[in-house]
């Protein structure tokens, strides 16, 4: 007898339905699964026998062939556990075929029947809309973000089949996705507690406004890091579109809980410097999302830039271009989401004391110069703003004098957010000044003579490339923006160019 039920598999964060025949038939016991199925998936027949076993269910001594279709797509991964279970109760005749009626069924059976999340539901929720979901109830709750959802959590393959035969009543997991959502980051870090560095301070706060990627160039022990980590407590609140959109790679990579379903704040991703290319933008045999995607409309802060290969640095152009990742491998192209704000920090020279008037720089030039190479130009181009952050002054240092709280920066953060929302409602995927394209500075960045003049006189004393043009107009307007300002004036243009001091004409 065959019988069909629904299931899903997930190919980069796009879920692709894959109907799950079992065929038991005459001839020697045994099982054959067919459709391009992983390891994971061939060894899921021990998991099922004993599960079935477990469950006072009878294992059919027949013939077994179970297909995956379509079968000229590659299926991974534990997932199929129970629809392949119901599949072979209902072909053996221990369920009618019936009730799979709009059913689409994931998890990974333990041997005792008990089920165990998966990676993807949320993407298989949110992709297979208007069904019912029977799930393991670790996973429930991050589908159930989805509205409309219906979604069944199962704890074990009896209750499931309780379920299907209409002898056991499930409540549907309820929730909507604003429930999940949080208003602030803190973690118990606070903009107060950073004593001094009121410039570097000031560049952060227009970097967070406008998702601006930024570079903090100083002296061992000036506080980079320590700002760096306390870049989430002023940012805004994520967007419903936003939340659903990180969630989704993190569903992939099973990096949620039932705890926390829903990416309710901005990540924060510091990668050690040792990372690969792969594992930073991607990849692998079967590509799975890198650090970038995980930082998606969250902060990527790489510690120690010029410490990290050179080809997991140039591997972040396109990401930091287009705001997404291509991955092409035989089987295909797969695309990632990845519009993080680039946060890095690196010393000014290998021992870090080049520039500090306390200390004497050990360095020659030829070493400086190999140590600042290690950025190419063109990583370096894509950076908008670049800043040079000196030790903090001993006054400071000692001082009892607090700076302003994470809370009052990020008040100013959303307002000027606020404008940008409103500026860009009728553009599609634009949510910040930073992912404006060409098209949009001429229409939201215009500019009168006296500033374009000031702006000629900048491009041809900092070499500066037409991309580079570009990142000062965006940043003067996050600068106004903050200002409340519907034009950009002499002074926010100003205040962009002094963030350009790592440009390539002084970068040797």
């Amino acid at each position: 007898m065959l019988a069909k039920i629904q299931s899903a598999t997930v190919v980069g964060l796009s879920a692709i339905p894959v109907t799950v025949e079992v065929d038991v038939a005459d001839g020697l016991p045994g099982v054959t699964i067919v459709g391009l199925p992983d390891p994971t998936v061939r060894e899921s027949k021990e998991r099922i026998r004993a599960a079935i076993k477990n469950t006072q269910c009878a294992w059919p001594q027949t013939r077994i062939t179970v297909n995956l279709a379509p079968a000229d797509v590659r299926k991974e991964g534990s997932a199929f556990d129970l629809p392949i279970a119901l599949g072979l109760l209902a072909a053996s005749k221990q369920l009618e075929p019936a009730c799979f009626a709009d059913v689409v069924a994931l998890g990974e059976l333990a041997l005792d029947g008990t089920l165990r999340p998966i990676p993807g539901a949320l993407p298989v929720a949110l992709g297979l809309q208007g069904k019912k979901f029977l799930l393991p109830a670790a996973n429930a709750p991050e589908a159930a973000v989805v509205s409309g959802a219906s979604i069944y959590p199962i704890q074990h393959l009896h209750q499931a089949i309780a379920f299907l035969k209409g002898t056991e009543q499930i409540a549907p997991c309820a929730g909507t996705e604003k429930k999940f959502l949080a208003s602030d980051y803190s973690d118990g870090l606070d903009f107060a507690e950073v004593k001094g560095q009121l410039l570097a301070k000031r560049a952060i706060e227009v970097a967070v406004a406008g998702g601006h990627n930024l570079i903090l160039m100083g002296p061992p022990g000036a506080g980079k890091t320590m700002l760096s980590q306390r870049i989430p407590t002023i940012m805004p609140e994520m967007s419903l579109q936003e939340a659903l959109e990180t969630t989704q790679v993190y569903s992939v990579m099973g990096l949620l809980s039932p705890q926390n379903p829903l990416m309710a704040v901005r990540p924060f991703r510091a990668p050690h410097h040792t990372i690969s290319d792969v594992g930073l933008v991607g990849g692998g045999t079967n590509p799975k999302p890198g650090e970038v995607s995980l930082a998606h409309h969250g902060v990527l802060f790489l510690d120690e830039l010029p410490e990290f290969g050179r080809a997991a640095l140039e591997s972040l152009r396109q990401p930091l271009e287009d705001g997404l990742i291509t991955v092409t491998r035989v089987q295909g192209t797969i695309t990632f989401p990845a519009q993080f704000m680039l946060v890095a920090s690196m010393n000014p020279c290998p021992c870090g004391s080049a520039g500090d008037p306390a200390r004497t720089c050990l360095c020659t030039p030829s070493q400086i110069q190999k140590y600042r190479s290690r950025v190419s130009g063109p990583l370096l181009d894509r950076i908008d703003i670049h800043l040079e952050v000196p030790a903090v002054p001993l006054a400071d240092l000692t001082g009892d004098g607090h700076g302003e709280s994470s809370a009052l920066i990020r008040a100013r953060v959303a307002q000027a957010r606020a404008s940008q929302r409103e500026r860009f409602k009728e553009e599609r995927g634009l949510f910040c000044n930073a992912q404006m394209r060409h098209r949009h500075l001429k229409r939201f960045c215009r500019i009168d003579s006296q500033v374009k003049d000031l702006l000629k006189k900048a491009i041809q004393k900092l070499g500066l490339s037409a991309r580079g043009y570009d990142k000062i107009l965006k940043v003067s307007r996050t600068i106004a923006d903050l200002a409340g300002s519907e034009e950009i004036g002499v002074e926010h243009l100003a205040e962009a160019i002094q963030y350009r001091a790592l440009d390539r004409s002084t970068w040797v």
